[in-house]
């Protein structure tokens, strides 16, 4: 495709965010927008495409350009063939410079193109099979083929974190996209430094110990795993509570509430509030003691960082980036190991000296993350990727 590009001090940055709705993808774009201070001796304007719904939550502001195309919001194949034939044209005729691609998928001529690594799911085939022969497996297959064929195409290419660059690396073998790792960043709201510890004798059954596992209830999460280890304290005379917060895939909710149901003491000592706004999250790691983090699978989970954030000591899975994040300042465990899990929770509860500690060192790494940051170094790497093929193939 012919592009009439301007000068390059100049740029215009197009955004397909076409695929986003919720998620970790999401809270990165709103985030992102809402933390950019644009140098407009470099960045004219930016113009994003995505559904209402998406636009609507991208606060508003002189250099952004909301456009909602109706063909998005007519299902998963007219907006496969919108990204495929219409984006590259819109691109074109209004002037941008390079696409921005968050969602990871992109099978347009276009160029240049930036896109992010941030479902991990797609290239780990045990997590893919956890779901059985499934639609969703076979989504995750296809996802697996799309995104590697982005990824291979694209110009310029973000990681969230160092496990997720070597993950996908292993899986697409060689390729010679310039990459650069750039984690998400984090919202002030959960900054509250560390709480007092007290002695799991101060607690009580009205007024517990309270456990917090904030992610969606899915095949990967192991929720039911720690409901056992929680439930098997409790037995022991332990004053506990678990907290679970978040959607659900409905499957790994019929599992999670097969299991409760078979341990009856879960009943008195597991509460699932189901999702709650991201805007009130904060509010529940506010109310919490301890947080857990018990999943198998992810790029850069940003429920641990928050949990960091909020001054919390972690029991956390010893699986994907998990320790790469936080690092010596957690207790770990194996996630599909209930007596694993349980062995890390008691050795937390019985020690207020050592939740004290992994606490303060936790909410210490989480300092590193901000969004802020994450906004300058994403905007630089696509500034850079546009100059770079500007100089290749100057027009």
């Amino acid at each position: 495709m012919t592009q009439n590009r301007r000068c390059l001090s100049r740029l215009t940055i197009g955004i397909d965010a076409s695929n986003l709705l919720k998620g970790g993808g999401m809270t990165h774009l709103r985030e992102v927008m809402y933390e950019t201070i644009l140098n407009e001796n470099v960045v004219d304007k930016v113009l994003v495409w995505g559904r209402q719904e998406t636009l609507d939550l991208l606060e508003n502001r002189p250099w952004l350009e909301k456009i909602c195309p109706p063909e998005i919001g007519h299902g998963w194949l007219s907006r496969i063939y919108w990204q495929r034939f219409n984006l590259p044209k819109r691109a074109d005729i209004t002037g941008c410079d390079i696409l921005f691609v968050p969602g990871g998928n992109h099978s347009g001529n276009f160029r240049p193109v930036v896109t992010i690594s941030q479902n991990l799911l797609p290239f780990e085939w045990v997590e893919i099979f956890r779901y059985g022969w499934s639609i969703m497996t076979l989504r995750f297959i296809l996802l697996r083929w799309s995104q590697s064929r982005s990824f291979r195409n694209a110009d310029g290419m973000i990681f969230l974190t160092q496990y997720a660059k070597q993950q996908v690396s292993n899986c697409l073998g060689e390729f010679h996209t310039k990459s650069v790792i750039i984690p998400h960043g984090l919202s002030n709201r959960f900054r509250m430094k560390p709480k007092v510890q007290k002695s799991i004798a101060d607690f009580s059954k009205t007024n517990p110990f309270r456990i917090l596992y904030v992610s969606p209830i899915d095949q990967y999460k192991h929720q039911w795993n720690v409901v056992k280890a929680v439930s098997k304290l409790r037995q022991d005379g332990f004053p506990i509570v678990l907290d679970l917060v978040g959607s659900a895939y409905p499957p790994a909710l019929s599992k999670l509430k097969a299991i409760i149901d078979r341990w009856p003491i879960a009943i008195e000592c597991v509460c699932y509030h189901g999702e709650i706004p991201y805007k009130e999250l904060h509010q529940q790691y506010k109310q919490a003691d301890l947080g857990v983090f018990a999943s198998s699978c992810e790029n850069l989970p940003n429920i641990l960082i928050e949990t960091m954030a909020s001054g919390l000591p972690i029991a956390c899975s010893n699986r994907g980036p998990m320790p790469e994040v936080l690092q010596k300042a957690g207790v770990y465990f194996n996630p599909e190991k209930p007596e694993d899990i349980e062995r890390a929770l008691h050795t937390l509860i019985v020690s207020e000296k050592l939740r004290e500690e992994k606490a303060k060192a936790s909410y210490q790494l989480a300092q590193d993350y901000s969004w802020e940051c994450c906004a300058a170094q994403t905007f630089g790497f696509i500034y850079e990727i546009a100059k770079r093929y500007a100089c290749q193939y100057p027009r």
